[in-house]
């Protein structure tokens, strides 16, 4: 078996973002968490994924703090997979590839799921990039610089 490459020591955050949850199954897994999936069976179905696959996504996602494993809200003796403030956190990035996909992988008038505002019943608008003063950004307007410890 080939061994992945790890970046959780690189000195890059995009680099550890995807260490973290980089794997399609991770983002997916995410992405059902955020649409109501707790329990392992109903990622599973959701997936389509070997179990062994599920198991160690989850377990990885367990440690790195995204997801927690918590006893099942019915009280009966499974357990249950919720979003920590971590995972919660990735909420806009779930957004950002949701709204990549739809604009760049659909033709016009092809069905597809969409995030609604619960409350407006509406989709969401698109995310932008904004500066600290307000202004919407975009790559050219952007440098990246290393931040020094000291």
């Amino acid at each position: 078996m080939v061994r992945r490459t790890r970046f959780d020591d690189s000195d890059c955050p995009v680099a550890r973002s995807v260490d973290a949850i980089g794997d399609w199954w991770s983002l997916l897994i995410v992405r059902d968490a955020f649409d109501g999936s707790r329990r392992f069976g109903e990622f599973q179905r959701s997936l389509g994924v070997a179990k062994n696959i599920l198991t160690a996504r989850l377990r990885a996602l367990v440690a790195g703090g995204v997801l927690a494993s918590v006893p099942a809200s019915d009280g009966s003796a499974y357990r249950e997979y919720v979003l920590t403030p971590k995972g919660k956190a990735l909420f806009p990035v779930i957004v950002a590839l949701r709204q990549w996909g739809e604009q760049n992988f659909f033709a016009p008038g092809e069905p597809h799921s969409q995030m609604v505002d619960h409350r407006q019943g509406h989709g969401l608008r698109a995310l932008e990039v904004r500066s600290a003063d307000g202004r919407r950004l975009n790559p050219d307007d952007i440098t990246v610089h290393k931040v020094s410890t000291q």
